[in-house]
C-alpha cells in the first residue's frame, strides 16, 4: 500500500526529519533544525530539486516543528498540497524499558508511560512527547506511531545488562541496563554488511554511534551481545554534556558535602558535564577540536578523554565477542571527524587492524570502506539513518492494521 510516512527524530539538542513515499522507500524531503552552539536554530531542508538552510534566533521544539510542518504545504517548496497527504508520522521513542516489540501505535496509555518516565531520559523525553503532541494536532487523521530506542538491545543476556545491587531491585523495579541508540546500532550494522559483504548472522561487530550523545554496541550474528548506555542514557562514553561511567559514590559526595539535591545532579551529569565540563568551552565536539589545535589545554584533555573511552569500550567488547570482524562508525562525530576515527583506532594493531590514513581522511560524510586492504578488521563509515529504519517500521504497522480493519 502507497503511503506518504513522515518521520520525526527530536534529540536533546535537534529535530531531524524525513518524509518518505513509500514502500518505494522514495526520500520526498530531509532536513534538520539543529541547536547551534550559540543556542540559536540552523534549519536545512532538501527535496530532490533543491536544499535551502534558514536561520532564527533561539531554539524552541515546538516552533521548529511547526516550521518545519509549515514547509511542507508550502506552495513553493512543490512537496505536498495538504498534511492530509501525510498517512503515518513515525516518532522516534527514547525508552521502551523491556519492551520486545520495536514499534506501536502511539496511544494515551503509550504517552502517559513516556511521562513517567521522563526521568531516566530528562533531555529527550521533552521533545519526543512535543513532537507527538503537535504532530497529532497538526495532522489528526494520520496514524501516529513509535519506534523504541531501546527495542534492539533486549537480546542482551542478563549478565550484561544486571548490575551489582540486589535482585529484587530489578525484579520490582527494573532496574538494569536498556541500551539506547538501538535503531542507529541495528541500521549502522546491516548497512556496513551489506557495504563490506560480510554475513551479519555469521559476524563478530561493534558499532560506535557517535554524536552529543554517544554508544557503543558489541553485536554478536546481528544481535546485540553488550552496549555502553545503561538505566539512563548518562552511562558509558563521554559525551556532549553527559558525563558517561561516574562512581555512584561520586554523585553520594555531591549530595552530602554540596547539597545538591535530585534537580541539581540531573543538571550536573546531564547537561554541565562531558566535552563542556572539561573543555569549559563548548559541548559542541568541532568546537573543542579546533580550541585543541589552537593550544587549549583543557581541550586537548577532554578530547583525550573521549578518545580513550571508545577505545576502552571497543577494547573491551572485542574481548565480550572473543574477536572482531568489523568496526563501524555513525553518528554526527563519527561520519564527519576524521580526526575522531583516526584516534579511536589508535592501538588496536595487535587485532590487525589497519586503518587507511587516505580513505579515512577524505571520507567524512560518506558510506566508505577506511580499512587497508589486508586489514582483518573492516573499518566502516555509515552514515546514521535512523529515519529511514523508523519509517519502514512504521510503514508495515500502518499496512497490518489496514488490513486488519479490511479483514
Amino acid at each position: 500500500m502507497s503511503m506518504n510516512v513522515l518521520v520525526l527524530n527530536c534529540g536533546s539538542s535537534s529535530i531531524k526529519f524525513q518524509l518518505f513515499y513509500m514502500p518505494d522507500e522514495v526520500l520526498i524531503l530531509r532536513g534538520k533544525a539543529d541547536k547551534t552552539p550559540g543556542g540559536d536554530t540552523s534549519f536545512f531542508f532538501k527535496t530532490q530539486k533543491r536544499e535551502w538552510n534558514e536561520n532564527r534566533e533561539g531554539f524552541s521544539f515546538n516552533f521548529n516543528l511547526e516550521k518545519i510542518l509549515g514547509e511542507i504545504v508550502y506552495p513553493q517548496n512543490d512537496i505536498l498540497d495538504s498534511l492530509s497527504d501525510v498517512h503515518v508520522v513515525g516518532h522516534r521513542l527514547i525508552h521502551g524499558g523491556e519492551e520486545d516489540a520495536l514499534c506501536v501505535e502511539i496511544t494515551d496509555e503509550v504517552i502517559a508511560k513516556m511521562k513517567k518516565n521522563i526521568s531516566l531520559a530528562p533531555l529527550h523525553y521533552p521533545p519526543n512527547i512535543a513532537g507527538i503532541h503537535i504532530s497529532s494536532k497538526m495532522i489528526p487523521h494520520a496514524l501516529q506511531a513509535g519506534v523504541f530506542d531501546t527495542s534492539f538491545h533486549q537480546t542482551i543476556p542478563p549478565k550484561a545488562y544486571l548490575y551489582g545491587i540486589p535482585l529484587e531491585w530489578y525484579e520490582h523495579h527494573k532496574i538494569r541496563r536498556y541500551g539506547f541508540h538501538g535503531t542507529s546500532h541495528m541500521y549502522a550494522a546491516q548497512k556496513a554488511c551489506e557495504l563490506t559483504g560480510l554475513p551479519i548472522n555469521e559476524s563478530r561487530i561493534i558499532t560506535c554511534h557517535l554524536g552529543n550523545g554517544a554508544s557503543v554496541a558489541a553485536i554478536r550474528n546481528g544481535k546485540a551481545a553488550d552496549t555502553s548506555m545503561g538505566f539512563t542514557p548518562v552511562e558509558g562514553l563521554l559525551m556532549g554534556t553527559r558525563c558517561g561511567d561516574i562512581d555512584a559514590g561520586v554523585i553520594l559526595y555531591l549530595q552530602e558535602n554540596f547539597n545538591l539535591g535530585t534537580a541539581g545532579i540531573q543538571d550536573l551529569i546531564n547537561r554541565q558535564s562531558g566535552l563542556l565540563g572539561l573543555s569549559g568551552l563548548s559541548s559542541d565536539y568541532r568546537q573543542v577540536e579546533e580550541a585543541a589545535e589552537k593550544g587549549n589545554p583543557d581541550a586537548r584533555l577532554a578530547l583525550e578523554l573521549y578518545h580513550y573511552r571508545v577505545r576502552k569500550y571497543i577494547g573491551a567488547y572485542s574481548a565480550v565477542l572473543e574477536g572482531l570482524d568489523m568496526l563501524v562508525f555513525t553518528g554526527g562525530i563519527g561520519e564527519n571527524s576524521a580526526t575522531a576515527r583516526r584516534e579511536t583506532c589508535s592501538g588496536f594493531e595487535f587485532l590487525g587492524l589497519k586503518l587507511s590514513k587516505k580513505l579515512n581522511q577524505n571520507s567524512n560524510g560518506k558510506e566508505a570502506v577506511i580499512s587497508e586492504n589486508d586489514s582483518n578488521v573492516k573499518v566502516v563509515i555509515v552514515p546514521a539513518n535512523e529515519e529511514l529504519v523508523i519509517a519502514r517500521l512504521v510503514a508495515e504497522l500502518a499496512v497490518s492494521g489496514w488490513k486488519k480493519e479490511g479483514s
